[in-house]
């Protein structure tokens, strides 16, 4: 339950932040473009590889949490990251189970199930599945970029 406390958090932000007045029929549009940007998102990182992926679909002051809580912060610091050996053959694919946006149009959130299958240091294959949650923001141009991942 920990775990899931900070999501949780940051979702209740969002609904109650983001209260503007849109129409049912903007919500459904922009959470479709959100699942676009998903499925667009994962087939770059399959396609290109995990550090095109990230940093591509990362707004400038996107935040990422590792599995130790540390964060990467900046759309620099993330690609970066992503740059490291350990990420170069790795495969890593997810689905979105939910995605939610708030009445404004500017902000959405997703979450769902992934799969992360990489190389150990003794060159073992190793897979690791969890839940990921993403927020996006929507950018002045109209596309979806996540600002914390």
């Amino acid at each position: 339950m920990k775990r899931l406390l900070p999501y949780l958090i940051i979702s209740i932000i969002i609904t109650v932040s983001c209260k503007n007045r849109g129409s049912v029929v903007d919500k459904e549009k922009y959470k479709q473009e959100i699942i676009q940007a998903e499925h667009d998102f994962a087939k770059m990182v399959k396609e290109q590889g995990m550090q095109a992926g990230f940093a591509f679909f990362a707004d400038s002051n996107a935040v990422m949490r590792r599995a130790d809580e540390s964060l990467i912060i900046g759309k620099t610091a993330i690609e970066e990251h992503f740059g490291k050996s350990r990420y170069k053959d790795a495969i890593l694919e997810w689905e979105v189970d939910f995605v939610d946006v708030a009445e404004s149009g500017d902000l959405g959130y997703t979450y769902g199930r992934y799969t992360f299958v990489a190389k150990d240091s003794m060159g073992n294959l190793v897979k690791s599945a969890g839940v990921f949650h993403t927020v996006w923001k929507r950018q002045g141009d109209g596309t979806w970029r996540y600002v914390w991942d």
